[in-house]
């Protein structure tokens, strides 16, 4: 299981900040996420990045029991 890292919206959308879950890639992690966590999880991650042990990811990256998988969602400022 990866370990999964919410961030901001991402956060309050699965109302945790880590969760361990089951995937052999990026994709299959979000998946399970979005089932985990529904809909509002799923508009988050829409228009949020993924990154992997702090390297951007794309949805095929491979991930391993000892990977953290971030979900980053935008950010403003002003």
């Amino acid at each position: 299981m990866a370990r999964l890292r919410l961030f901001g919206p991402a956060r309050e959308a699965a109302a945790t900040g880590t969760a361990s879950v089951d995937g052999s890639d990026v994709d299959g992690v979000l998946a399970e996420a979005r089932r985990r966590y529904g809909p509002g999880f799923a508009a988050v991650l829409a228009t949020s990045q993924v990154w992997v042990n702090g390297e951007v990811a794309d949805g095929g990256r491979a991930v391993v029991d000892t990977d953290e998988v971030a979900v980053i969602p935008p950010v403003s400022g002003g």
